[in-house]
């Protein structure tokens, strides 16, 4: 008997993990449509019971925060395919570019992240993006094509704020959502272009 128990064991944690990976899923489609989705939505999306979503997450809080971690392993991962070689300059754009939409996607799910997290655990989360950006300022920095009277955090700091504040424009009404990209990336060239130099256009 004890070995039928055993050979049970792996099929109930594949079937736990075919759960997880639903709620996840229905989680981040949920919140990424309306910041205030409830957790009986996402479960019925999920094709779950509200037991089993409490079995894996006992609270709304654990659930936005692992959806919301979801999304940005799954965009760091988009973000592999950016060419950042050539000019730092130009390979920003790109990299400017390609993350908007992907925050620009997910804007109301970082709504529902900054209202249960508190903003060093938003931060923790953004540590893998944070990475590919900080090497490609730093080369930049390196080649003169960046300032380097300030440092490599506060400039990689300045670029997400300005990204998260165009989704907070739009979310207001503020901003078109087709324009951010560029209202993104001439704000962030002009912030990082060498005191003296001409902004690139």
């Amino acid at each position: 008997m004890a070995s039928t128990g055993q050979a049970k064991t792996p099929g109930r944690r594949a079937d736990a993990q075919r759960s997880i990976t639903a709620i996840l899923e229905a989680a981040v489609k949920a919140l990424s449509r309306n910041p205030e989705a409830s957790v009986s939505e996402i479960a019925k999306a999920a094709g779950v019971g509200r037991v089993t979503l409490y079995g894996h997450f006992p609270n709304r809080d654990e659930l936005v925060e692992a959806a919301f971690a979801r999304a940005i392993d799954e965009g760091h991962g988009a973000l592999d395919a950016v060419d950042l070689s050539g000019d730092a300059r130009q390979a920003l754009t790109r990299l400017i570019h390609s993350s908007w939409l992907l925050v620009n996607q997910s804007r109301s799910l970082l709504l529902a992240a900054q209202e249960v997290l508190p903003p060093s655990r938003i931060r923790d989360l953004h540590a893998g993006p944070v990475e590919r950006v900080e090497g490609l300022v730093k080369r930049g920095q390196d080649e003169g094509v960046f300032r380097s009277d300030l440092s490599t955090a506060w400039l990689v700091g300045v670029m997400h704020s300005v990204m998260h504040n165009a989704a907070d424009e739009i979310n207001a009404g503020r901003l078109d959502s087709d324009e951010a990209a560029a209202f993104i990336t001439a704000t962030v060239l002009a912030a990082f272009t060498p005191p003296g130099s001409r902004v690139p256009a």
